[in-house]
């Protein structure tokens, strides 16, 4: 008869003091739990940590040379914008297929405003947002009032947005767009302050992020410790937060040696901050959580299962409204063949990125990671030179092999 162990804290010296024995216990119990608890997510962090490591030494450093790290928070701005939406939309127990053609539908239209009929940039894009707004509004009230599956609703709208593009192009391109609208892309934060070796308004912003980041580490420390739940041993939290604070300083002196912050990247991390504290904190982004956890006892408690999903295809249409603007800036054309497969890759970010395909499990942080896990991916290959039909298929292994852990840590933690 075999018997299984379960792994156990580090022991301590026998002839410690029988304090440092509990304590050094304990510390290791916590850490244990800690790392089973947010595994996914760690796993992914550490993924996108060792693909980064693998493609520096493959490319001889030119991963992370200055240019080719902002060219690769261009390049995928567009998805991770999507990525966020499309974590939440998965959280909730659905699916959208419609993203991609709604992107490439309201790129059509914003370049109809603005080339055919000069309209101001700004405006377009405000215009462009209510245009993904209606369309999301109309996917979620099928789904969430009359009850059609969101598989359906939004292949239908896949076909219907695809359409509309073709009808609106009239099967060509146009273009070009103004400056402003093309810097949403393509543009990068201006200089300010005296002359130095890096871009002045970039080491500001780092140093706001790491204050910030320090802070809520402290915030959230204290508030577990309040409600008596188990945190990082001390020792452990400190290497944690000098960790993030090396990252970040490091990060940012990059894009500082360069042309600084790209405009999107500004973009990603307004919307970064704002969904993720939505989704941690208000009482809506709960509410996604429990009808994606268990739809039945989320009524039963009183959510309003109904508004809840509408809102958020609501969001969705917004932001593939947002990333179509973006992808068709980075064009500098609105094109009939925007946003092929676009929503396949969203759908891998967030699956990559920690979503269950049984919902109510995922962070809008882990979907940005999922898409940049891809991006470096696609980013990396390229520079090395393997062809497209290789990343396609590595890209497909990648995607089996994190719904596949998925799988088995829901198994684990069942046994």
């Amino acid at each position: 008869m075999t018997t299984t162990t379960k792994p156990t804290p580090p022991t301590p010296p026998e002839d410690a003091p029988p304090p440092v024995q509990a304590a050094v216990r304990s510390a290791g119990a916590v850490l244990l739990e800690n790392m089973r608890g947010h595994m996914r997510q760690y796993g992914m962090l550490t993924a996108l940590v060792f693909i980064i490591v693998l493609f520096q030494i493959w490319t001889d450093g030119t991963l992370l040379l200055p240019n080719n790290v902002s060219n690769l928070i261009q390049q995928n701005g567009y998805i991770l914008i999507l990525a966020m939406g499309m974590m939440i939309v998965i959280i909730a127990g659905h699916i959208d297929l419609s993203v991609g053609s709604l992107v490439a539908f309201v790129g059509a239209m914003s370049a109809v405003m603005m080339v055919k009929h000069d309209m101001p940039w700004v405006l377009a894009l405000v215009l462009s947002l209510l245009i993904g707004a209606v369309a999301g509004a109309w996917q979620g009230f099928f789904i969430a009032y009359v009850g059609i599956p969101s598989f359906i609703v939004t292949l239908a709208g896949m076909l219907l947005f695809r359409g509309l593009t073709q009808i609106v192009l009239e099967g060509q391109s146009l273009s070009p767009f103004p400056s402003g609208f093309q810097n949403l892309a393509k543009g990068f934060i201006p200089e300010m302050g005296p002359y130095t070796q890096y871009h002045n308004p970039t080491l500001v912003i780092g140093l706001v992020a790491i204050v910030f980041l320090l802070l809520r580490e402290r915030r959230d420390r204290k508030r577990q410790l309040a409600y008596e739940l188990e945190v990082l041993p001390t020792g452990l939290w400190i290497a944690k937060c000098v960790a993030l604070v090396a990252a970040v300083a490091a990060f940012t002196l990059t894009l500082a040696s360069f042309h600084g912050v790209p405009v999107v990247m500004l973009v990603m991390c307004g919307l970064l901050i704002g969904l993720g504290y939505v989704m941690r904190n208000a009482v809506v982004g709960r509410h996604v959580y429990a009808l994606g956890g268990n739809k039945a006892a989320a009524k039963l408690s009183g959510v309003k299962d109904q508004r809840v999903t509408f809102l958020v295809f609501v969001n969705m249409g917004v932001l593939a409204a947002l990333a179509g603007c973006v992808y068709a800036a980075r064009l500098n054309a609105g094109t009939p063949q925007a946003g092929l497969n676009f929503e396949l890759e969203a759908i891998a970010a967030s699956f990559i990125g920690g979503a269950s395909m049984s919902g109510g499990v995922g962070t809008v942080m882990g979907a940005v990671i999922g898409g940049l896990v891809l991006g470096v991916l696609n980013n990396g290959m390229s520079l090395v030179g393997i062809g497209t039909d290789y990343q396609q298929v590595i890209k497909g292994l990648v995607l089996l092999a994190a719904v596949g852990f998925d799988v088995w840590n829901k198994r684990k933690a069942g046994r």
